[in-house]
């Protein structure tokens, strides 16, 4: 199921700028290994499920994983083939805003190998570079 927040106090937002890098969210806390971002882009709820996934089917539900980035900002879309004029779309999708030294998963419960490699799948579904840290 895709992530999105259950309430919002405004309907559509600005799209923003994304500037320096991530204080908050920069620390292992939770896991043993984890993958930090080293780019800045926006993460869609797609992408962040489609990482989960490739990770949890490679080491069968074995160890544990830490979502740490949330989509909460929402992404106003016009349909197709509309012209200009008559005003912002409607909500379409959800994003969360990644600036470089964010970690997005951390894991626990596994070796190191095996979980380097399901990093190395997880990232292949992102938008963002990023580096594999441990503990």
């Amino acid at each position: 199921m895709l992530m999105q927040p259950r309430k919002m106090k405004f309907r559509k937002s600005f799209r923003g700028k994304m500037p320096g890098n991530s204080s908050r969210g920069s620390d292992l806390v939770f896991g043993k290994f984890g993958i930090k971002a080293t780019t800045r882009s926006w993460l869609t709820a797609r992408q962040i499920e489609s990482a989960r996934r490739a990770m949890t089917r490679l080491f069968k539900r074995e160890g544990q994983i830490w979502i740490r980035v949330f989509p909460d900002r929402p992404v106003s879309a016009q349909p197709a083939e509309v012209g200009m004029g008559g005003g912002k779309g409607a909500p379409d999708h959800f994003v969360v805003t990644v600036t470089p030294g964010r970690i997005i998963f951390e894991m626990d419960g596994i070796n190191n190998t095996l979980a380097k490699e399901a990093f190395r799948l997880a990232s292949h579904k992102l938008p963002v570079k990023t580096k594999f840290i441990e503990k």
